[in-house]
């Protein structure tokens, strides 16, 4: 049970991480009082990296099942999901070593370095995913567009397209939110801290919403 919970204390923990660098930005006081913001923001980002130790193995393993599932799926999505998980399990593999660094066990040469092929891999992985997004938004379209409405099945299937379609606008707005800390990280995209600090703290916001949703059954 304690490590189901890993997840959502997590995700928890990244939403946290956001608003207080969020509150910490926007909050008109002198450097004094920001101080032990920052101070609570270093730590739950600590503690955040410590819970995501070996979960690199996971996206792995949800790599190879995505490549050799024997069901039909669209291979489009087949290889978007692949690179998904690819990318986020490289970017956890590398986050993993800059623990040591970050808890103080051993200051380490190369941790820049670390971070930002971290970085590179993790926007690999989020482009993938809003690739795969923007496509099932495509395929959903289509599908919806042979569906006779005036049918009970064709209305039934429509309302499960109307709700796959909510999940998937919801779960694109996050990884594009997402983007917003890699691409500003390495310097590609001109966005200061406040955006960064609003967009994670939405996509955030969206990854605790999943998982309540998941927990409640819904």
């Amino acid at each position: 049970m304690a490590t189901a919970a890993l997840p959502n204390h997590s995700t928890l923990s990244h939403l946290l991480t956001f608003i207080a660098t969020t509150v910490g930005i926007f909050a008109n006081h002198p450097q004094s009082a920001i101080g032990p913001i920052n101070a609570i923001k270093k730590q739950l980002e600590i503690t955040r990296k410590v819970l995501r130790i070996g979960s690199f193995i996971e996206k792995f393993n949800a790599a190879s099942i995505a490549l050799n599932r024997k069901s039909p799926v669209d291979p489009v999505l087949r290889y978007l999901t692949v690179g998904h998980h690819l990318g986020y399990g490289a970017y956890l593999t590398l986050d993993t070593f800059t623990v040591i660094d970050s808890i103080g066990v051993r200051k380490m040469a190369n941790n820049k370095s670390l971070q930002k092929s971290g970085y590179r891999a993790w926007m690999a992985g989020l482009t993938c995913s809003v690739g795969a997004g923007i496509y099932s938004l495509w395929k959903l379209q289509q599908k919806q567009k042979t569906l006779d409405l005036k049918v009970g099945k064709g209305a039934l299937e429509a309302r499960r397209i109307d709700r796959e379609r909510f999940a998937t606008i919801v779960q694109l707005i996050s990884n594009l939110c997402d983007l917003t800390i890699p691409t500003a990280a390495l310097g590609l995209a001109n966005l200061d801290d406040g955006v960064v600090g609003i967009a994670g703290t939405l996509s955030a916001s969206i990854g605790v919403w999943f998982q309540w949703r998941k927990t409640a059954g819904k």
